[in-house]
């Protein structure tokens, strides 16, 4: 059963925690006054932060139409999850960032006494003032810049939109400017060997002194497969052509260039695809670089993949190159097989019409092809600049950042909630923490597991001896009660002697005995109340008696008990005083003593109540502990360690004390809800029965 009471004892219930919040209320309170007061306080002192956002629309590189496609129709450009993410960081780069600081010139303007500001530690100032998000389902990425000045956060934002947008449109046309100027270069190759072949054509001409080549109306069934071979001779020369100048491109240029423009000459979407991939790795790398360092796990990790990436696009690029030139192959050996099948074929024409025109036809279909070449590669060339002229705007400004006058930053409301929620929290968290370290007895259930007694009465705070508040007091009550759970202890009777024991000075002892002696008095029992407190009596100032005599004189044999002990102005109830403590108190409480005085006088009374001193530290309780019939153990609500306790528990044990039950004295009733409603409840019920029949509860 005792197991069973202690588990139940140690389980914590929802209201156990409220009591401790309402018992530590006060606590509570200032915590939370105290934080919420730094919290307001310091929001006024903070400087006021004032916000500005543009909107950009982002797309990946590309001409707004395509000039030579069917309707011109704009390019198609496959989706990239990955593409706003890596421009969000590359809105953040270094790069980027120290472009801006450059146009705005913020190394002078931020710095003090006429100084020039580290652009490192400019470049930290700007990048903690700016944020990049990209608006839901949309292309749109908004710039956020927060600063003390309004004009100054909407100029930063304005401004890194505009580096951000050159940037951009200067990659794509400097990429395609290359792509341009290897083209010239092969026009202007290809050019020199026309003018090479109209040569040979004119000295042919000459040579051979030949004016007119055939006449009109001389068309046969082989000037016609001529024709149609010629045809398909130079559609195969042209798919050799575009083949040879790709891949003289791609010969032409080195490995890095070959890597950076190979996007612009194959369009192959592999290499575009890789290609971004290392760029958002680069982007990526540079700010783990400035994060962390070179030689940190996460920076070798993505400088290997970088690599591993580059090393497959150079492969992937060496593959093309290869494929090409197997494709250029192909296409020169169809072009020379048709060659040679219109070279027969105008041989045998040529043989009809005599050899003496077998040469300049040569140098002339020789000519014809250079031409050809020629004029694909100028069409070539004139394509690409008028794609280049053609506007593209990968980077749109949608919204145009403005100053805005009222500040986002500091948020004196937020600011004095969350202090609340803060100061409240800190407050209750205190409240639990000064809980944890007292270990002063708290509860009824406290005092029942650490002494095993029972608890024969809760006291309430505040409360006076009787004789001034009255019979009608309300707090009567509770020593009624105590009176009550005395006859119904484990002996069974409320008759006899019995001591009024506390662990320390101070736990309302005497105030007690002294209510527990009225009420029994009240109740028609004869009762003796004894002050054996000879160091600190106070039961002569409560009844207003003398303390000239009193205990002291009886046990030293000066003067018999009978004229020692007093009537008081409460009927039924007489008082023994402790008397003056000689000098010498050695052998005044002699146990022999105590006990026949004890004996004698609960002949006389039907119930003897003896005030003791504090049990720790003084010996003269145990003494008269000892003697009389049970103790009755005082203990203050939230005062002494529950040690204390513990200490006086085990003295009563030592010396064999009978310890019939316990009282839980001075409940701050108001602050415990338990106590709160028990007290109310008897209270509420003392008085209605008063109202109703004019009697008290007394019929026990």
């Amino acid at each position: 059963m005792t197991n069973e009471n202690e588990q139940q004892g140690s389980t914590l219930h929802f209201l156990d925690y409220w009591r401790v919040i309402r018992s530590r209320k006060e606590i509570v309170l200032a915590v939370a006054i105290l934080v919420v007061l730094t919290g307001t306080v310091y929001t006024l002192m903070l400087p006021n932060i004032y916000a500005a956002s543009a909107r950009i629309l982002v797309s990946e590189d590309a001409p707004e139409i395509n000039p030579f496609g069917a309707g011109g129709q704009s390019y198609y450009t496959s989706y990239n999850p990955y593409f706003l993410r890596t421009q969000f960081e590359v809105l953040q780069s270094k790069p980027m960032l120290y472009e801006v600081i450059n146009r705005l010139n913020f190394q002078e303007e931020w710095g003090k006494a006429g100084e020039k500001l580290p652009r490192d530690v400019a470049y930290k100032i700007l990048k903690n003032s700016i944020s990049v998000f990209q608006q839901r389902d949309t292309s749109l990425i908004v710039i956020s810049v927060k600063r003390d000045n309004p004009n100054e956060a909407a100029k930063i934002a304005n401004e890194i939109s505009e580096v951000y947008r050159d940037s951009r449109l200067d990659l794509a046309y400097n990429g395609a400017r290359i792509a341009i100027d290897k083209i010239a270069e092969a026009m202007k190759s290809q050019r020199e060997r026309v003018d090479a072949a109209e040569q040979v054509v004119e000295d042919l001409r000459k040579e051979l002194d030949i004016a007119v080549i055939g006449g009109e109306g001389n068309v046969d069934v082989t000037d016609v497969r001529l024709q149609q071979l010629e045809g398909d001779r130079l559609a195969a020369q042209r798919e050799m052509v575009d083949k040879e100048v790709q891949l003289n491109i791609l010969k032409d240029l080195g490995d890095k260039d070959l890597s950076e423009q190979a996007s612009y000459i194959t369009f192959d979407q592999f290499v575009m695809s890789t290609m971004q991939q290392i760029q958002d790795i680069n982007v990526q790398l540079s700010s783990l670089n400035a994060d962390y360092g070179e030689n940190h796990p996460e920076v070798q990790r993505t400088r290997m993949q970088r690599d591993t990436l580059e090393a497959t696009l150079t492969n992937h690029i060496k593959a093309l190159r290869n494929g090409l030139e197997t494709e250029y192959l192909r296409a020169k050996s169809n072009f020379e097989h048709l060659g040679a099948i219109l070279a027969s074929v105008r041989s045998t024409n040529i043989e009809s019409q005599g050899a003496k025109f077998r040469p300049f036809r040569n140098a002339q279909a020789d000519l014809e092809s250079e031409r050809f070449i020629y004029t694909q590669l100028k069409a070539k060339h004139r394509q690409e600049i008028i794609t280049l002229e053609v506007p593209s705007n990968p980077v749109e400004i949608i919204d145009v950042a403005e100053p805005e006058n009222r500040p986002v930053s500091p948020n004196l409301f937020m600011n004095v909630l969350l202090s609340i929620f803060v100061g409240l929290g800190a407050g209750v968290g205190l409240a639990y923490f000064i809980e944890y370290l007292d270990t002063s007895i708290k509860t009824a259930d406290d005092v029942e597991r650490l002494l095993g007694l029972p608890v024969l009465g809760l006291i309430p705070q505040k409360v006076r001896p009787l004789v001034e508040e009255g019979p009608d007091s309300e707090h009567a009550e509770a020593y009624r009660v105590l009176r009550t759970n005395l006859a119904f202890t484990e002996g069974g009777s409320n008759r006899g002697a019995f001591c009024v024991l506390s662990g320390g000075a101070g736990e309302g002892k005497s105030t007690t005995v002294f209510n527990l002696a009225y009420v029994c008095a009240q109740q028609g029992e004869k009762v003796l109340l004894v002050d054996a407190d000879l160091r600190r009596p106070v039961q002569h100032s409560i009844l207003g008696v003398s303390n000239r005599f009193g205990l002291t004189n009886v046990l030293l044999r000066d003067v018999p008990v009978e004229e020692a002990i007093k009537a008081t102005s409460v009927p039924n109830l007489h008082f023994l005083p402790s008397g003056r403590l000689p000098r010498t108190s050695l052998g005044v409480l002699d146990p022999k003593r105590i006990g026949e005085l004890i004996s004698s006088l609960k002949s006389k009374y039907d119930i003897v109540l003896i005030d003791t001193p504090p049990l720790v530290g003084i010996s003269d309780s145990s003494i008269l502990a000892k003697e009389a019939d049970g103790a009755i153990l005082v203990v203050q609500y939230r005062k002494y360690p529950r040690d204390m306790l513990i200490k006086a528990k085990s003295m009563m044990e030592a010396l064999g004390v009978n310890a019939v039950g316990a009282v839980l004295n001075n409940i701050n009733v108001m602050r415990d809800d338990y106590y709160y409603y028990y007290h109310s409840y008897y209270s509420d019920y003392y008085r209605s029965s008063q109202g109703s029949d004019g009697l008290g509860d007394d019929s026990v």
